[in-house]
């Protein structure tokens, strides 16, 4: 089965095909502005170098967040509209949080693994798995308070691009491993939907957002 995932999330654009688990193409460009511009010709031209067309997809994964109010619209627009427009694709939403979960390796692996993710705020998005990558937490954007008093006394992991800005003060949390990628890896949000598919548990896409968009007036 031929995969099809995708991200503008963050400060990019990011596309992976893969024939069953082995990523066969792969497109990954840092921009802070035009991600749904860039998209769809790179879907197209993905498709087009291996000779596929877009019916030959099985299974579309799409990041659903959290990250930017336009970047998260355009990603999951695009989701919504190819699942319009073929009935028979597997569609499902994966947030940044089960992306960066997924990519721990085993001696990573803490009982308590965090995601903290950057709001580019004074607070963090955040979420906490346990060993066998399961919820323990919702979602949420929080201070770093709240998030030290939900550590500690637990040995951790954490993860995400927030970690190093968290990490500015002593924390004194017990850490067993740090992870300061820049971005969830397309790969593992591609990772992420395929094990979603084979659990049937996909889940339409949904945009994820954790906080009120930051609107103002002109005056």
């Amino acid at each position: 089965m031929y995969t099809l995932a995708f991200d503008t999330t963050a400060n990019g654009c990011s596309a992976a095909l893969l024939n069953g688990t082995e990523v066969i193409a792969k497109y990954d460009e840092e921009m802070e502005f035009g991600q749904a511009e860039v998209l769809i010709p790179q879907l197209q031209k993905m498709l087009q170098e291996h000779n596929l067309q877009f019916k030959d997809i099985g299974l579309l994964g799409v990041c659903i967040g959290p990250g930017s109010f336009t970047g998260v619209r355009s990603s999951t627009a695009a989701a919504r509209a190819f699942a319009l427009a073929c009935p028979q694709l597997a569609v499902t939403g994966v947030t940044a949080f089960e992306a960066y979960a997924h990519s721990l390796d085993m001696s990573e692996l803490s009982s308590y693994n965090a995601v903290i993710i950057e709001t580019k705020r004074d607070d963090f998005y955040f979420q906490l798995f346990n060993g066998k990558l399961e919820k323990l937490t919702d979602a949420e954007a929080v201070n770093y308070d709240d998030i030290i008093a939900q550590l500690k006394g637990k040995t951790v992991t954490l993860i995400g691009n927030g970690v190093e800005r968290f990490l500015d003060k002593p924390s004194g949390l017990v850490l067993h491993a740090i992870r300061m990628d820049k971005s969830a890896s397309i790969t593992d949000i591609a990772a992420c939907a395929i094990q979603k598919f084979r659990a049937h548990k996909l889940n339409y896409p949904k945009p994820l957002y954790l906080r009120a968009p930051d609107v103002c007036v002109k005056s």
